[in-house]
């Protein structure tokens, strides 16, 4: 692998903070984490960029941050793809094989994902994603590469994203001014399961709930693929506005109160924490006011209830709530609080746990947080799109050439 392909990147611009995570291939095929650059995000609402000079500025921080630490220079990444006007749906395509073999090529899986794309998407909107789940070769379906396979009659299913045509074009625009290049895009759901999930769990049914700022986006894969995708415009700046408003103190005070002291579930604190006095600054330079821990849970606790209660109305309106076998996977900044796993675990009657990146390698004790399993996931994304690409140029003359198309899906 040439040495410029050795170094790889991944951007996530939230609501409250940029991150990029830079990395490193080692001569033995492994991802080596070198440097984490982290910025305040100010042009950032509901995931989409709403001052671009902002957002580039947060950028640039965070880049120069992770420069300093990698000693690398960062010129290209992946970034992810959030925000609250994203949808997902799911499509099928099917098309004849009238050649006289019957063989299934790679051509054919081109031609039915495209069938798949044929779906009513308002002007104002694209295409982001199209996430295989199966093929079907004749009926038979559970098929995973069907490339090979004889048959008369190929079908695909699969997951179609779809978002604000300006919303892709502004994330790009900013990375852009902030003088890198976009190498691809990845949306956040596909990125945190990659993340967190283990084998199992993508295989036996999982959800994975991010909690971030002012988003929850809701994932739920099953048979390794992604069945169904859903954004909730709530999440933990509400929780801190709920403070700030059930105490009349300033946000960033509230939310320092929520990071210190906030529990999402009151029967989870001991007798001695409902009562002990927690110091809560006033506005207008008054004298702060001594409140219980006990009172501050009972205004956090009905804000997260909320929050899992549309994920599990959710998973049931789609039809899922049996698909989901394994866990909850709990990411995103918002997942921190005291008391969210056990809420989870409660209203979604599921096993449920942090998502803790899955990432071995160089500065991994840095990423060991479910606010980074979405950079994370960015990262392992691009890591894997170049090892399978590494594979493909490394085939032997006449075996046939898989690009982009083949590395996103099957890589």
């Amino acid at each position: 692998m040439a040495k410029a392909h050795r170094q790889i990147s991944a951007l996530d611009i939230g609501t409250t903070e940029v991150r990029l995570v830079v990395g490193e291939i080692t001569d033995n095929d492994e991802l080596e984490i070198v440097g984490i650059g982290k910025a305040p995000s100010r042009g950032v609402r509901k995931g989409v960029v709403v001052n671009i000079e902002a957002t580039v500025d947060a950028i640039k921080r965070a880049v120069e941050e992770a420069e300093a630490m990698s000693g690398l220079t960062i010129d290209a990444t992946y970034v992810n793809l959030s925000g609250a006007q994203m949808r997902g749906k799911n499509s099928r395509g099917v098309i004849a094989i009238s050649r006289r073999n019957r063989e299934i090529t790679e051509e054919d899986v081109y031609r039915v994902i495209d069938q798949t794309r044929a779906i009513s998407v308002p002007t104002d909107r694209e295409i982001i994603d199209v996430l295989p789940q199966e093929f079907l070769v004749d009926g038979q379906d559970g098929i995973g590469n069907p490339i090979g396979f004889l048959g008369m009659r190929l079908e695909a299913a699969v997951h179609v994203v779809t978002s604000p045509i300006t919303a892709r074009q502004n994330v790009i625009t900013s990375v852009n001014r902030a003088s890198m290049m976009v190498v691809d895009t990845i949306i956040n759901h596909v990125a945190t399961a990659e993340a967190t999930l283990s084998n199992d769990e993508k295989e036996y049914g999982a959800a994975v709930i991010d909690i971030g700022a002012d988003i929850t986006n809701l994932t739920i894969i099953h048979r390794d693929a992604v069945r169904h995708t859903a954004v909730f415009e709530m999440g933990g700046n509400h929780l801190t506005n709920d403070i700030a408003v059930g105490l009349r103190t300033p946000v960033p005070e509230a939310e320092k109160i929520k990071r210190s002291e906030g529990c999402a579930l009151a029967m989870l604190m001991p007798d001695n924490e409902r009562g002990r006095m927690v110091e809560v600054p006033s506005v207008g330079g008054r004298a702060p006011r001594m409140l219980s821990r006990q009172i501050l849970c009972e205004i956090l606790q009905p804000r997260a209830e909320e929050i899992f209660s549309h994920a599990a109305d959710e998973i049931q309106r789609a039809g899922f709530e049996q698909q989901i076998l394994s866990s909850v996977v709990l990411t995103g900044g918002g997942s921190l609080m005291d008391g969210i796993v056990e809420m989870a675990e409660q209203i979604l009657d599921l096993p449920a746990r942090h998502g803790i990146p899955n990432i071995a390698g160089g500065l991994t004790d840095d990423l060991d947080s479910p606010e980074y399993a979405t950079v994370a996931g960015t990262l392992l994304y691009g890591f894997h799109k170049q090892m399978n690409q590494k594979k493909i140029h490394s085939l032997k003359d006449g075996a046939p050439k898989r690009g982009g198309f083949w590395s996103r899906f099957f890589g």
